[in-house]
């Protein structure tokens, strides 16, 4: 028979191994959560929601929700130009190096300086300062955006792809709607043209904890999804110069780049021309709220269009690139009506005068600029869809999410520049309409030929010659494997 002291012995032992297991139980469950795919796409939606999508709601108001737009544009021009110039040729092998992670660490802090130079300007009226924080800032958004891409675009299963990008777009577009009611309710009875100290401060707070969210970010190596070419080795720069060469060689990239390029091309026009010339300072940011709200349903229509089920994906491809025409004549063609009887208001003295009170003419103006955000959203989603499309393999999503990043950074630099030199609005008008319905004819071979797969057939090619493409010439080494049939 055994003693107490025995019993007690043998007690003790026991209920240390079921603690023992049940922490590594949690750390278990807490560690497959943390490297699930959709963990990561719902973190990196909500860290976009408090840095990008605060600036979205910023630049919703109008100039920034100052006054005189000009700095707002000249500063816009300035980050455009800057993350134009960093994102395909710089960025994308530096993340290649190092990872995610700590590409947004060292971007994500020039959000929140962008705002406290917006703060600055209210008192000081240093309109260098703002320009300057916004060139920083567009070399960190070439840091932000290119992570957020690879990670988009690769961590998810092919069929998942047009669902991830609908949940990234619908997270991060309510940082913009909320950001933009958070101003509507500080300025909804201020009677004066730029937005108070509180509406800039407030920005500033989010966005610096959108900054320490990124601590969470998961590298590709840990990822579970079977799907994901993760390179073991860290490539040597040549190699990473042949994925980047081969990659942008291919003329289907070619037929994407018009598309890039046009992704942001029509926001100086509605910000500033539509929206900040047009509407009171209220009706601006309720506009800022809804436009950034309609892009929810935006992302959600294309991304649910791009994963119809038992439709193949070249279909599917087919089917978006249709949806992006016939919605956009018809947006623009509504917007051309808009312009020409804005243009008979402003030449009778009416600027910035119109009112959510005033119901019997806003409620059109309204609307259009909400479809104005839908296609927004629609446009992107077809475009980071088609990346994704491309390839399974990070280092070339990298690369053409750089190019996304520098050609979308580049026609939305010129837009600015146009605005800000203050250009007939009707004449931007159709410089937008123009190159979006143009692009789209040039991108049409590109969707008429996208694969049914972007996976290795056979996972032993992972360590084998690859034949990468029959157009590209002859068989690709082991660095260049991972740029697929696009």
């Amino acid at each position: 028979m055994s003693t107490p002291n025995q019993e007690l012995q043998g007690t003790v032992p026991d209920t240390e191994a079921q603690d023992a297991t049940t922490s590594r139980d949690l750390r278990s469950t807490l560690s497959r959560c943390y490297t699930h795919p959709w963990f990561q796409i719902i973190l990196i939606g909500i860290i976009c929601f408090c840095c990008p999508g605060m600036y979205n709601a910023l630049g919703g108001l109008g100039g920034s929700g100052q006054v005189d737009s000009t700095v707002a544009a000249n500063a816009s021009v300035a980050l455009l130009s800057a993350t134009a110039a960093s994102a395909l040729f710089f960025v994308g092998p530096i993340f290649d190096l190092i990872g995610p992670r700590w590409c947004w660490f060292i971007g994500g802090w020039t959000y929140a300086l962008y705002s406290g130079a917006l703060l600055c300007y209210n008192h000081t009226a240093n309109a260098g300062f703002v320009i300057g924080a916004g060139a920083i800032l567009g070399i960190g958004a070439s840091f932000l955006w290119i992570s957020q891409g690879a990670i988009m675009t690769t961590y998810v299963p092919e069929w998942q792809k047009g669902r991830a990008i609908a949940a990234f777009w619908i997270i991060f577009n309510l940082g913009g709607s909320v950001g933009s009611f958070v101003s509507l309710g500080l300025n909804f009875h201020s009677k004066a043209g730029t937005v108070t100290n509180s509406t800039y401060i407030a920005f500033i707070v989010i966005m610096a904890f959108g900054w320490f969210l990124g601590v969470f970010i998961c590298p590709p190596s840990a990822v579970r999804t079977p799907q994901l070419e993760v390179e073991t080795e860290k490539h040597s720069l040549a190699a990473t110069c042949r994925i980047w060469v081969r990659t942008m060689i291919h003329w289907r990239v070619a037929c994407m780049l018009p598309m890039f390029f046009c992704a942001n091309v029509f926001y100086s026009y509605q910000q500033n021309s539509v929206n900040g010339k047009t509407f009171t300072l209220r009706t601006r940011s309720l506009n800022g709220a809804l436009y950034w709200f309609a892009q929810i349903f935006g992302g959600l229509f294309i991304g649910l269009i791009l994963d119809l089920p038992r439709v193949s994906r070249p279909t599917r491809a087919r089917i978006g690139w249709a949806v992006l025409f016939v919605t956009g004549m018809a947006i623009w063609g509504g917007g051309y009506a808009f312009q020409l009887w804005e243009n008979r208001r402003l030449a009778g003295g009416h600027k910035q005068d119109l009112d959510l009170d005033d119901s019997a003419i806003v409620v059109g103006p309204i609307f259009l600029y909400i479809f104005y955000g839908m296609y927004d959203a629609l446009w992107q989603g077809y475009c980071y869809w088609i990346i994704g499309a491309t390839s399974n393999a990070t280092a070339v999503a990298a690369v053409l999410v750089g190019a996304y990043k520098t050609f979308q950074a580049t026609g939305g630099a010129m837009a600015w520049r146009i605005n800000a030199l203050n250009s007939p609005a009707l004449t931007q008008l159709g410089m937008n309409w123009g190159l979006s319905m143009g692009s789209l004819v040039i991108a049409l071979p590109m969707a008429w030929t996208v694969s049914v797969t972007s996976t290795h057939p056979d996972p032993a090619a992972q360590d084998t010659k690859l034949d990468l493409d029959p157009d590209l010439g002859p068989e690709g080494k082991n660095v260049e494997q991972h740029v697929q049939k696009l």
